[in-house]
C-alpha cells in the first residue's frame, strides 16, 4: 500500500479546516494568555506551570482524537512517520488553521521535528519577560500532541526544540517515539 503524498494531506487539511467552526486567532491567543497569567499567579513555580500546561494539553489531545477521526477523512496511518505528517498537515490545520512541516528525522525514524510557520497561541501579543525565561508558554501544544498520540497507542516525548518567544528563528516541536502501546480491550459482559 503506497503512502499518500504530502499534497494529499495538505488538501485533506484544508477540507477539514473548512468544516470546522472558526474562532478568532486573536481571541484564542488572548484567552490562552489569560490562562497562563492566572496559572502563574496561582502556582508557585514556573516549572509547575509548565507541567500544568502540558497536562491540560494532554487531556485536550486525548479528546481531540475522536473528533479528528470523525471529521478529517483520513484513513489509518501505516507508521509513526505517516502519523507525524498527518498531525502536522491535517490535525494542526484542522484545529489551529496552520500546517506544520515535518523534518529532522533520526536514523531509526522514531523522532522528528514539526516546524510551525507561526505559533497560534502567541500571534503578536506575547512577550516573555526575562524573569520568565524558563516558562514554556505554549507547552499546551506539546501536551495536545502527546495526548493524541497516546490515545493512538504511541507513547512519546514532546517538547519545544525552538521557540520564537525565546528568541529562536522558528517554532519547532520535537516528537520522539518511545513505545508502541498494546491495545487493551474490556469485555463489558464480564462487568
Amino acid at each position: 500500500m503506497s503512502r499518500p503524498n504530502y499534497n494529499t494531506y495538505n488538501r485533506i487539511g484544508e477540507t477539514a479546516f473548512g468544516k470546522m467552526e472558526k474562532l478568532s486567532g486573536e481571541l484564542l491567543s488572548m484567552t490562552y494568555g489569560s490562562l497562563v497569567t492566572q496559572l502563574l499567579k496561582d502556582l508557585d513555580h514556573v516549572q509547575v506551570v509548565n507541567e500544568q500546561l502540558e497536562k491540560m494539553g494532554f487531556n485536550i489531545g486525548i479528546r481531540l482524537v475522536d473528533e479528528f477521526l470523525a471529521k478529517a477523512g483520513v484513513g489509518a496511518c501505516q507508521d509513526f512517520r505517516e502519523t507525524c505528517e498527518v498531525i502536522a498537515r491535517v490535525g494542526l490545520k484542522m484545529f489551529l488553521g496552520i500546517s506544520g512541516e515535518v523534518g529532522g528525522w533520526n536514523s531509526e525514524m522514531s523522532a522528528c521535528s514539526i516546524s510551525l510557520p507561526e505559533n497560534p497561541l502567541c500571534h503578536d501579543f506575547v512577550e516573555l519577560p526575562p524573569a520568565l525565561g524558563d516558562l514554556c508558554y505554549s507547552n499546551l501544544l506539546c501536551g495536545v500532541v502527546r495526548g493524541a498520540l497516546e490515545e493512538l497507542h504511541m507513547k512519546v516525548n514532546v517538547f519545544f526544540l525552538k521557540d520564537t518567544l525565546k528568541g529562536d528563528d522558528a517554532t519547532e516541536i520535537r516528537v520522539e517515539l518511545k513505545q508502541i502501546l498494546a491495545e487493551t480491550f474490556v469485555d463489558d459482559e464480564d462487568n
